[in-house]
């Protein structure tokens, strides 16, 4: 049994704004005691958000959400505005966005939610241009869309787009890619963003360019290093200090994972393998566990979701189930590697 003193306890009965503690305390205990670390703006965080997709017969708008700390199935959201699949997503620590996709064609809608309140979507703005399969990063003010294929198919893209994500409006120029591709992916730490893979010019060409782009200031990406293959339609995820590449490689998927060390340039080195030979997931994190929902394994969409935890590395976990087989779906949250 724990006994708590204090000399002087203030805010009880008063006007003051809460309660404080005026002088020393003491506290014993026989047991063990463990007391919350970070500040108070970091309570309540770790949902993570999977927006839109395809059940493998259509696309769907459901939004749901789950606890990355946690382990469970995922639940019911809200819906985005429309049905969409191919979007590209991306969040601060309140304000999850969902940009382009198709619907079925080539769409620039960008649509919010708010991440700690059930909702449907709202209208943000427009990308400088309608595109599917395109990769989504952030950290705590930008967000950024990059490369991706608009109208008419394939038309890909090396343009790289970005918006304040705090105020409602349409994106702007940053930059451009090293390559003209599509079904890339990308995560960020909070100074830097890199996008990985992705196909570019020709039908079924692949590319293991590892790219990156300084977030706080707009201007052309940069070469960061090669994976160890070249791939398409994997996803991506980080902490702070490290990136995880999962799947893809459309036709035939994979269950490879890569990491690299954010601060640094160089080539991708082995993590270990997903549950699931897999692409056009959602990838997001908690900055601790990295998570991979749903996707497509050539044959079925599915339901699968697994994790690992980002600092160290080995196969993926099973994590639970999506409301349904989904993919060509993206996943952000609130506490990802681009956030503080």
């Amino acid at each position: 049994m724990a006994n708590l003193r204090a000399n002087k306890i203030v805010g009880i009965g008063s006007t003051d704004a809460g309660t404080t503690f005026d002088g020393p305390i003491s506290l014993n205990s026989q047991g063990y005691m463990y007391f919350p670390t970070g500040d108070t703006t970091d309570r309540g965080r770790g949902r993570g958000i999977i927006g839109g997709g395809h059940d493998g017969s259509s696309q769907i708008k459901t939004i749901q959400y789950l606890e990355i700390q946690s382990q469970g199935n995922a639940i019911d959201f809200g819906d985005l505005t429309a049905a969409t699949s191919l979007t590209a997503s991306f969040a601060s620590s309140t304000r999850g966005v969902i940009a382009g996709g198709a619907n079925p064609a080539s769409i620039n809608t960008i649509e919010f939610i708010t991440i700690a309140t059930t909702s449907n979507a709202t209208e943000f703005g427009d990308l400088t241009d309608e595109k599917r399969y395109h990769a989504g990063l952030s950290n705590q003010v930008r967000g950024i869309t990059a490369g991706g294929a608009g109208a008419p198919s394939p038309a890909r893209t090396n343009i790289i787009d970005f918006v304040t994500i705090a105020s409602e409006g349409n994106a702007q120029d940053f930059g451009d890619l090293t390559e003209i591709k599509m079904e890339l992916a990308g995560a960020s730490s909070p100074t830097r963003g890199l996008f990985f893979g992705g196909a570019n010019p020709g039908v079924i060409n692949r590319s293991n360019v590892i790219e990156y782009v300084t977030i706080a200031t707009a201007g052309n990406a940069t070469d960061f290093g090669d994976m160890t293959a070249t791939y398409k339609g994997g996803a991506a995820t980080s902490n702070n200090t490290r990136a995880i590449h999962a799947g893809g490689n459309e036709p035939g998927f994979v269950t490879d994972m890569e990491f690299v060390t954010i601060a640094t340039t160089g080539g991708g080195t082995d993590f270990g393998d997903l549950t699931d030979a897999r692409g056009y997931q959602a990838s997001l994190s908690n900055s601790v566990r990295g998570l991979n929902a749903g996707g497509y394994d050539g044959s079925n969409a599915l339901n699968t979701m697994d994790f690992v935890i980002i600092a160290t590395t080995g196969n993926a976990q099973d994590f639970g189930d999506l409301l349904g087989d989904n993919y060509a779906t993206s996943g952000t949250s609130d506490s990802h590697g681009g956030l503080e």
